[in-house]
């Protein structure tokens, strides 16, 4: 059964708790490492760390991104006073305009809508309470991010035992016409080597030797073996609980040195041409498996 986990995410969950309306989304892309990135409100800096610390204990790889929102709902916490420098370089601003034909309208309205003439002040922040608080949304919002990478994963895993399939269907053809090529090569050489030798002493054995041993050389018995096996290894890692796309990178790079050997041990071009689907078979896999965990 496939474990694997897309780097492709997104989850997003919002509570009001004790008069704070708090908010918490997760994305992420994927990313060779882990890069995960925490963005909070100017007063809740000290929660970063926090919240990065967490989001790295379920998120290994991939470049994450995470959107903290904290509003006081709570007008108690508040107390709001008048700039009073600042509104009257904006009423002076304002009222300069009147000189370019600006009908002057000024209202208290209008003034309202300007936040720096207000210096908002807030109680004592509880740290503890806010970080309790903000890292239970944050569980919620990474439940959700985690439930859609597992999904893609699945999407993923499937897709891929497709492809692994077709990689062996295109093997097992290779192995059977691989013995009729060796015998076609080793009869062809065999004659060559008796047209050479024709007006020489030759022993007929030890033509049919070298010619067999030549022969053996554009064998690819021990490639397919060893592409076979990197399929299974293949799957048995796609089902490990556990990040594994750095490892299927590797199986996959073996797969392809095993797929460009056969290619430059072939002597057929019915063979070339199996060998051209099963090198684009493996690059349809290496671009499935830059998105996994």
């Amino acid at each position: 059964m496939s474990m694997l986990k897309s780097m492709t995410g997104f989850g997003r969950a919002e509570k009001l708790i004790e008069g704070y309306f708090i908010s918490v989304q997760i994305k992420s892309v994927n990313h060779r490492y882990s890069d995960i990135t925490v963005k909070v409100p100017r007063y809740y800096t000290f929660l970063e760390d926090k919240i990065r610390k967490a989001a790295s204990e379920s998120i290994s790889r991939g470049k994450v991104e995470i959107l903290v929102g904290i509003e006081r709902k709570d007008a108690a916490d508040k107390k709001i006073t008048l700039n009073r420098a600042v509104a009257e370089e904006y009423i002076n601003a304002l009222h300069e305009l009147t000189e370019l034909g600006v009908t002057d309208d000024l209202s208290i309205s209008a003034m309202s809508r300007i936040n720096d003439i207000f210096d908002v002040e807030y109680k004592e922040i509880d740290e503890e309470q806010i970080e309790k608080m903000v890292l239970a949304v944050f569980d919620e919002a990474v439940g959700g991010f985690l439930k859609m990478r597992a999904d893609e994963g699945k999407r993923l895993g499937d897709s891929l035992k497709g492809h692994l399939a077709a990689l062996i269907s295109e093997v097992e053809v290779i192995e059977k016409r691989s013995p009729e090529c060796v015998a076609e090569y080793r009869d062809r050489l065999k004659r060559k080597l008796e047209e050479v030798l024709a007006d020489r002493t030759a022993d007929e054995s030890r033509i049919i030797t070298e010619a067999a041993i030549f022969a053996d050389k554009i064998a690819v018995d021990e490639e397919t073996v060893r592409l076979r096996s990197h399929v299974c290894a293949f799957e048995k890692t796609m089902g490990a609980d556990e990040p594994v796309g750095k490892k299927l990178d590797f199986i996959v790079q073996e797969m392809n040195r095993e797929a460009n050997t056969i290619g430059s041990k072939c002597n057929d071009a019915e063979v070339a041409a199996y060998v051209v689907e099963l090198k684009s078979i493996i690059e349809k896999i290496r671009e499935q498996i830059q998105n996994i965990e």
